[in-house]
């Protein structure tokens, strides 16, 4: 029932726009290096930010895929980090699977590189995508995070509460931490619980600060 930590969401802060979301800047941002500049400077403010922090709060921060291949992310990591003082189990690194679809070697070559600092690596929006089990089987992650779609759907269908239990089940047995994405109701706090979710994370609890 306490914190354990936040999620780094960016946002444009523009002139006359005020606050743009990510959907609306990321795409395009993709098509240039520019989401190179924004990836690296939203993990060095969310590793600064978290500096201030009391001492058992981590951060986690998105990853764009583009942003993955295009950085020298390793170095990227470790310079704010050592910049900001912050503890490596401090800081959550996610990616989605599709990060993990071309050249998967050099990909956990450089997850590797990230882990091996201290840092935690999860796996961001798990049972959307593709194949997750094969990926959970070449690196070492050391999180999954629930989408939220499954969380949602818990509230009414008995197959999406079942999936829930299979998917804690594995992590149990494969020795990884969960957090769920998208807890919005009391009764979906309590499943998930129940089920042995590590973190719960979601509009119940606050809203974006």
């Amino acid at each position: 029932g306490l914190p354990t930590g936040c999620e780094a969401l960016v946002r444009w802060n523009h002139p006359t726009r005020g606050l743009v979301p990510p959907a609306e800047f990321i795409a395009i941002a993709e098509q240039s290096d520019l989401i190179v500049d924004i990836g690296d400077w939203t993990i060095n403010q969310a590793c600064i930010a978290a500096a201030a922090w009391p001492k058992h709060l981590s951060v986690a921060v998105n990853l764009s895929a583009r942003h993955f291949r295009r950085s020298d992310i390793g170095r990227v990591v470790q310079k704010a980090l050592s910049h900001s003082g912050l503890a490596p189990r401090r800081l959550e690194i996610e990616i989605t699977e599709g990060l993990l679809i071309e050249n998967p070697e050099e990909v956990i070559e450089k997850l590797a590189e990230i882990k091996a600092l201290g840092v935690t690596i999860a796996m961001d929006d798990f049972g959307t995508g593709y194949s997750s089990l094969s990926y959970l089987l070449k690196f070492p992650f050391d999180k999954i995070k629930i989408d939220r779609s499954f969380v949602e759907a818990s509230t009414n269908d008995p197959i999406a509460r079942d999936i829930l239990r299979a998917i804690a089940s594995m992590a149990k047995t494969l020795k990884l931490r969960i957090t769920a994405e998208g807890v919005e109701t009391a009764e979906q706090a309590e499943f998930l619980s129940e089920i042995a979710c590590h973190q719960l994370q979601g509009f119940y609890f606050a809203r974006p600060l």
